[in-house]
């Protein structure tokens, strides 16, 4: 069936009233012309009365134009988008809010710091019919920084958003899409990342992204595996240099956060500050959380969260596997694994997942490494307990977990004869990338929106 619009198809009845009224107001005004035009002929200045009449009215059609263009809640010579998608004629009236498409927009500029112009910069705005949502306030000491969550039409596109914002008094803008995530408030969205930190330790530089927007963020130890310091420390009051922000880490080492676009305020690193404080306050913990699987030949095992505590745990499998599976995992000398172990279970460069049997023996390790802006996921499974879907088992987990942390893809390195690393990234369903270059393999798996979700053991896989 098909809908008829019955505005297009029945004709408006005629009203002859309206005629009449026109008809009339003609007359009259003939009459009213034919009476000026005999006192004009008539009077001794007749030619100088038209000349002012004429330039009275020209000053009033003026006058009458500017007053429409600065009183006009909509910007001249633009239409704003109806609820078909078809645009409004200049003049019309505008859409009632909310009745057309809508686009969310994080908006981040520096205004003066004087009185009316964070006013003269939401009048802008709303001659564009920009809801304003959220707002926050970045005092500096030569201006301020306004970070709004705008709700805009859709058909204004970020450019004139710019264009009237910079109008406005604003210098530095920034803007980028927002999603229905931002629409919580900004100490809820806090207080959110508190909890997740308080709760494990691995959320640190994770929080610290969220917090902070885009970012790059390095965790860097204070001595390498050799002993040797990578850098002078870090003050414990911490450093902010323009996009930089380095903070003492508990363990030791320093935290750097950069970000290229955007120089960090003084309430940024203030609230940085106290996410690690808090970190470092409440010390290492990792979720006590496990779960117990059962192998295809009726064995259990149980997957849980790794930390510190596991570290002779770990150095002992170390010691059980064999020379070739331990030169698969590290691709270096094998005699540095086990010195590679501290900074693998620490909380604050990714997060570990433990495989251990009814008995309690460690028999395998899977890494998820924050590695700046990219993730590494790694796998160590014991000789003995190869080829029996353990590796395969910890990877879907550590994908589900990156997944939950907001990364795009995840990377495998390993080398081109590990055909059971190849399988297990293959087992994931996801799509790969492949890169090999002198026999080492690169695997990279995008993510799909949804993260992947652990499933029970099916198919197996060396690691």
């Amino acid at each position: 069936m098909t809908d008829v619009n019955p505005a297009k198809h029945t004709r408006r009845p005629h009203h002859w009233r309206r005629d009449l009224v026109e008809l009339a107001a003609l007359f009259t005004a003939v009459a009213v012309a034919d009476a000026v035009a005999n006192t004009v002929a008539h009077a001794p200045r007749g030619p100088v009365l038209l000349v002012a009449s004429a330039v009275a009215l020209a000053a009033t059609a003026g006058f009458h134009t500017w007053w429409a263009r600065r009183h006009s809640h909509a910007p001249p010579g633009t239409g704003t988008r109806s609820d078909t998608g078809a645009a409004t004629p200049p003049g019309a009236a505008a859409p009632e809010p909310g009745s057309g498409a809508t686009a969310l927009w994080r908006v981040r500029t520096t205004v003066r710091d004087e009185p009316g112009s964070l006013a003269e910069l939401c009048t802008a705005l709303a001659r564009h019919r920009v809801d304003i949502l959220t707002l926050q306030t970045h005092p500096l000491s030569d201006g301020t920084v306004d970070e709004f969550l705008l709700r805009a039409p859709a058909a204004l596109p970020p450019a004139e958003l710019t264009r009237e914002i910079a109008a406005a008094g604003g210098s530095g803008t920034w803007v980028e899409r927002a999603d229905a995530h931002d629409l919580v408030d900004t100490p809820t969205r806090v207080l959110n990342l508190a909890t997740r930190t308080a709760l494990d330790a691995a959320e640190l530089p994770l929080a610290l992204r969220q917090l902070l927007g885009r970012c790059t963020i390095h965790s860097l130890p204070a001595r390498t595996l050799t002993g040797q310091r990578l850098a002078d420390p870090v003050p414990e009051e911490g450093v902010l240099e323009d996009t930089v922000l380095r903070l003492r880490d508990p363990s030791g080492g320093s935290i750097t956060v950069e970000r290229p676009y955007l120089p960090f305020t003084p309430t940024e690193f203030a609230r940085a500050r106290a996410l690690v404080e808090l970190d470092a306050r409440l010390g290492p913990r990792v979720p006590g959380s496990r779960d117990v699987l059962t192998l295809p030949e009726g064995n259990e095992i149980t997957v849980r969260r790794a930390g510190s505590t596991d570290l002779a745990a770990a150095r002992e499998m170390h010691d059980r596997c064999s020379q070739r599976t331990l030169s698969l995992r590290y691709h270096g000398p094998v005699g540095d694994a086990d010195r590679y172990l501290d900074h693998l279970l620490s909380p604050r460069y990714g997060r570990t997942l433990a495989a251990r049997t009814a008995s309690g023996r460690l028999v395998a390790l899977g890494h998820l490494l924050w590695d700046g802006d990219e993730t590494e996921v790694a796998l160590l499974v014991e000789d003995d307990w190869q080829r029996r879907g353990i590796g395969a088992e910890l990877l879907r987990r550590l994908v589900a977990l990156a997944g939950e942390a907001g990364c795009d893809s995840v990377y495998a390195v390993t080398q081109a004869a590990n055909t059971g690393m190849v399988a297990a990234m293959r087992g994931l369903g996801l799509p790969l990338d492949y890169q090999i270059e002198e026999g080492t393999l690169v695997i990279t798996a995008r993510l799909d929106p949804a993260p992947v979700r652990p499933r029970p053991v099916q198919e197996p896989a060396e690691r």
